[in-house]
């Protein structure tokens, strides 16, 4: 069988269409030879509107995904499907089926209801503020009103950590560490339970420095991918993590969303998705 490099992929929905997006690329994710066409159509919620994108699909001979709950939209597009040959892939109406028949109740069909402006969306919205307003030490106070504080040299993923928890509505800030620069007073003030040390491994962080430079077009070879300097810089860090008596995390191969399951799991922080559900 030919290899097909070419894969049209159209997301329909009747809300912002993130969940069909985040879940089409989780999948294609598994075909790294192929680069997938992703064809958006968010906020769909007339039949005439569908039928448009449908006509448009067939052309494109595409693979349809969508997560419609406003009534009637689904049958339209498995019926279409079944009548012209085309591949559709309904991401959410069989769980809202097996739900409504194990509760007796009824779906409500409210397009984006995931996305209620709750309180708990606002706590959210608060947290990533916070984690963008105390990112690299820029207010020491925030180290006083955080929930997880952060320290490490530079390129251990401290921003990227910080707006992932805080994406979990969990309040995030974060210091780089240089030898010889001042340690904010604040710090020693912090819970040490509540500080995460983050480390790395000299070759590993050697190998991120210096595709840093490069992307940035600049000579990969400075002192600020030095061996020399990256076990001295790290050897700091690991004796003020040592003064601070706080976990150290080293996240040298690990993913920033396994680091930040270690981090939530050893400060008992529960997941704001968890939380909600609750």
């Amino acid at each position: 069988m030919a290899i097909q490099q070419k894969v049209i992929l159209y997301l329909i929905s009747d809300s912002v269409g993130e969940t069909a997006f985040n879940l089409a690329q989780a999948a294609m994710a598994q075909f790294p030879d192929i680069k997938p066409i992703y064809c958006r159509f968010p906020f769909v919620h007339t039949q005439e509107k569908l039928m448009r994108v449908l006509e448009q699909a067939k052309s494109d001979h595409a693979i349809v995904l969508h997560t419609l709950a406003t009534e009637g939209l689904s049958e339209i597009i498995a019926n279409y499907a079944e009548q012209n040959g085309l591949v559709q892939i309904d991401y959410i109406g069989p769980l809202i089926s097996e739900v409504a028949h194990r509760t007796g109740l009824k779906q409500s069909h409210e397009a984006g209801a995931v996305h209620h402006l709750n309180e708990k969306y606002f706590d959210r919205i608060s947290a990533m503020e916070f984690a963008v307003m105390y990112d690299d030490g820029k207010d020491p106070k925030g180290f006083l009103e955080a929930d997880v504080v952060l320290l490490g040299v530079s390129r251990t993923s401290k921003t990227p950590l910080s707006l992932f928890l805080a994406n979990r509505n969990i309040k995030v800030a974060n210091l780089p560490l240089v030898p010889q620069a001042h340690i904010p007073d604040e710090l020693w003030k912090v819970d040490p339970k509540k500080i995460i040390g983050l480390t790395n491994d000299p070759t590993v962080l050697n190998n991120i420095r210096r595709e840093r430079m490069i992307a940035y077009g600049l000579n990969p070879d400075t002192t600020y991918s030095n061996m020399d300097q990256i076990r001295e810089e790290l050897e700091y860090a690991n004796k003020l993590y040592k003064k601070l008596g706080c976990m150290v995390i080293n996240v040298a191969h690990r993913s920033i969303e396994e680091t930040a399951t270690i981090i939530m799991e050893a400060l008992n922080l529960e997941d704001y998705d968890y939380k909600t559900s609750k």
